[in-house]
């Protein structure tokens, strides 16, 4: 079984920043609708918006690309309440965190873009390396 070789470091960093904005916008949900600014006093069933955010973790930890590329359509919803909230929400904690949520989903959708990105680029010079050292090795026979 031949070794692969790590993905490049830049890479690793943009799985690094999906990991991490899907774990920080997981927190933030849970804070702000639990303690931070939540819907009702004593915390809301709202904070089980962050469900849909634990599906991915695994697919992104295990580098997978098709999760990579459902998680950046997937994020925009969360974006589209950030926005909302930021503008409607009359308490300045519960726009500051809106507004958290905002940047966390741009970071998460431009590091699953550059991932799978950087990822097909890197497949695509692989795969043309295989295919020269095929031609020079036909050639040499």
């Amino acid at each position: 079984m031949p070794d692969t070789p790590l993905p490049p470091s830049s890479v690793r960093a943009t799985r690094w920043a999906a990991v991490g904005s899907v774990l920080g916008l997981i927190v933030l949900g849970l804070a702000w609708e639990l303690w931070l600014a939540p819907l009702r006093p004593g915390g809301s069933l709202l904070a089980l918006k962050v469900l849909p955010l634990v599906i991915p973790l695994a697919g992104l930890w295990k580098n997978r690309m098709y999760t990579y590329r459902w998680v950046s359509l997937m994020v925009w919803l969360y974006f589209t309440e950030g926005v909302v909230r930021a503008w409607s929400d009359i308490n300045r904690t519960g726009q500051a965190l809106a507004l958290v949520e905002v940047l966390l989903c741009l970071v998460l959708f431009a590091a699953c873009a550059w991932h799978v990105r950087l990822r097909l680029r890197h497949a695509k010079a692989a795969a043309a390396t295989a295919a020269a050292a095929r031609q020079l090795e036909a050639s040499a026979q």
